[in-house]
């Protein structure tokens, strides 16, 4: 009996760590702190009681749309025929890529369209900022890596994006307490910790492809 509790309890860890893990990846790609100058410079004109209301609306659109693409993630990798080693070691080029991107920035992605309207809807606060190619992408990888379990993605879907929210809530508190130079090293630092994720994943794709 207490063998078995012991099986149960090393499971529900090694459970635990995946789900960490995978949140803590996609935490990085919503890239929270590197979003705070855009959302602060997009809902400035906003009365400050409206734009947590905003916020709050633009993050469950986005969450609702990553959801979405995990769900239907499985599905298309069996429609495309998509092998476990091709999965991971696309995902980990692909987060290498972005994490390269958040280190070297060429231009801040200010490129994202704000518009002239008053008040933004879906684009571009849910997505591409939170909701972007690259988080959906990723998502899409780690549903068709996980397919047999689909509460671990989506649980480390929803801590991500937990994280998130509680970021971006607080974007105008975290610009004063770290100035533009100060964000700019958290998104690096982030990148950083990105780029160990990608080469891990490259690494455990290659040992795969190679073992077969």
């Amino acid at each position: 009996m207490w063998n078995r509790i012991c099986a149960i309890k090393d499971s529900m860890d090694s459970w635990w760590m995946q789900v960490y893990s995978i949140a803590l990846a996609l935490f990085l790609l919503m890239d929270s702190i590197g979003n705070i100058p855009v959302f602060v410079s997009i809902l400035k004109d906003i009365d400050p009681s409206r734009q947590r209301k905003i916020i709050i609306r633009e993050l469950l659109i986005a969450l609702i749309i990553i959801i979405v693409f995990d769900l239907v993630g499985e599905g298309l990798m069996s429609f495309l025929n998509v092998t476990m080693p091709t999965i991971l070691i696309s995902g980990g080029i692909i987060l290498f890529l972005i994490a390269l991107k958040m280190i070297f920035p060429s231009r801040r992605d200010s490129d994202v369209d704000v518009g002239r309207e008053k008040e933004p809807f879906i684009v571009p606060l849910a997505t591409p900022l939170v909701a972007g190619p690259a988080v959906l992408a990723a998502v899409m990888l780690y549903s068709g890596q996980h397919k047999d379990d689909v509460g671990l993605t989506l649980t480390a879907i929803v801590i991500a994006w937990a994280a998130s929210t509680v970021i971006l809530l607080s974007s105008s508190l975290w610009k004063r307490l770290l100035g533009w130079r100060g964000l700019i090293a958290c998104e690096r630092l982030m990148g950083l910790i990105l780029t160990l994720i990608a080469v891990q994943m490259f690494l455990g794709g290659l040992k795969e492809f190679l073992a077969s």
